[in-house]
């Protein structure tokens, strides 16, 4: 797989010592940006290289979708001989970045005292479950568990009498987002000013600054004027309305769309209505809105409503099933899922990158690699010699692809 195009972080090192997602997430987004993603995993992979559908042990579609514009490099960090080698990669890189608790990047020194040592202007991020100055510090974190804890679960609670997680990896990829945006910064100070940096994204309160952006409503204040919680986001109307075949996502929202709206269901007074006749107005009646919302919607069809509030500009969308995504013909014009060819899964189905740059736009460069794929490549690249790389392999230290 080759591509021109090398991205607006062409040039950028980055060593990736993350897994699962939240890391991988990050790290693959640098890498489509053109950043030289060196990950290194453990001799017996990462995590997620063992997570959902696979043709292939340690291939799996999330491993797929996350490593691509990945060199896979395999070492044992709890050998001192692994720990040099990841010390000479180190001293060639940009950015540093994990998400390993900090007692266990102490004890495998990995900290940023340690790191910064070996490269003084390193930009150095790391991504636990919790800050370093609060008593969970040391806690495991993982999706479900934030999703709790941030209230997020809670909200669907308030909505269908249940608390529930959200059927994705909300928590981890929204602090994946944090964590791409904080190193790019790191990148920027260290551009402007020689200087490295420690980055940390803590999950807990990433992801709970994301759920309580809209959801502070009267704790902004002091005394506090009403409960958390934003009630459009909460009202049991809120979600995709049945219609008498389907169902439509549809969301009216300014004073134009509710006038019109209330016309094509044959109710044009309801816009002098005082419960809606304003912003604020509907925001106080919301669940009385919607439900009018949901009673109207499930006179015609599906097709018949998108088209009637498209040609009404009234904001509308289909439902789709994830399935339904392929099939889409937006979906298809923008080419949002290229097949390509991968040297040992077969045609396989990418993500497309959903941004775009006039200048430097990133690209799918290399395919996500078996496990200890480019391990020699690398070690000879920080200086290796042929001999000292076989006495590593030997001693189980380092794994190439073909120790399978």
């Amino acid at each position: 797989m080759t591509s021109k195009a090398r991205g607006p972080l062409d040039g950028i090192r980055v060593v990736d010592l993350t897994s699962v997602m939240l890391g991988p997430f990050c790290t693959q987004i640098l890498g489509d940006m053109g950043a030289d993603v060196i990950k290194v995993e453990p001799p017996h992979g990462d995590i997620g290289r063992f997570t959902g559908a696979a043709k292939n042990r340690g291939m799996s579609a999330a491993y797929l979708a996350k490593s691509r514009n990945k060199r896979s490099v395999a070492l044992d960090l709890k050998h001192p001989e692994g720990r040099e080698a990841l010390a000479a990669i180190t001293a060639t890189a940009d950015v540093f970045v994990h998400n390993i608790r900090p007692k266990a990047a102490a004890r495998l020194a990995i900290d940023y005292e340690s790191i910064s040592a070996l490269k003084p202007d390193i930009v150095y991020a790391s991504a636990t479950g919790f800050g370093e100055a609060g008593p969970y510090v040391d806690k495991p974190a993982y999706d479900d568990l934030i999703q709790g804890a941030s209230g997020l679960a809670s909200l669907f609670g308030q909505v269908t009498g249940e608390p529930r997680y959200g059927p994705s990896v909300l928590a981890d990829k929204t602090t994946g987002l944090y964590l791409t945006y904080s190193i790019t910064m790191g990148l920027l100070h260290k551009e402007r000013t020689g200087e490295g940096q420690k980055i940390h994204v803590p999950m807990y309160e990433a992801f709970s600054a994301f759920v309580m952006s809209e959801h502070m409503q009267g704790k902004t204040f002091e005394p506090a004027t009403s409960a958390a919680g934003y009630q459009r986001m909460l009202t049991p109307h809120r979600k995709p309305y049945a219609t008498s075949d389907g169902y439509v996502c549809v969301l009216p929202y300014n004073d134009k769309h509710w006038g019109k709206f209330f016309t094509l269901i044959g109710q044009p007074e309801l816009a002098n209505d005082v419960r809606f006749s304003d912003q604020s107005a509907r925001s106080a009646n919301i669940d009385a809105l919607y439900a009018i919302v949901a009673e109207a919607i499930k006179t015609r069809t599906s097709n018949d409503w998108l088209k009637t509030l498209e040609d009404a500009d009234i904001p509308v969308m289909p439902m789709n099933a994830p399935d339904d995504l392929f099939d889409c013909p937006h979906m298809q014009a923008v080419d949002m899922f290229p097949l390509v060819d991968h040297p040992s899964e077969g045609e396989l189905r990418h993500i497309k990158i959903p941004v775009s740059f006039s200048k430097t736009p990133g690209s799918i460069r290399k395919h996500a690699e078996k496990l200890g794929e480019s391990t020699d490549d690398v070690l000879r690249e920080v200086g290796y010699s042929d001999q000292t790389i076989a006495a590593l392999h030997r001693d189980g230290v380092a794994r190439r692809a073909s120790d399978e």
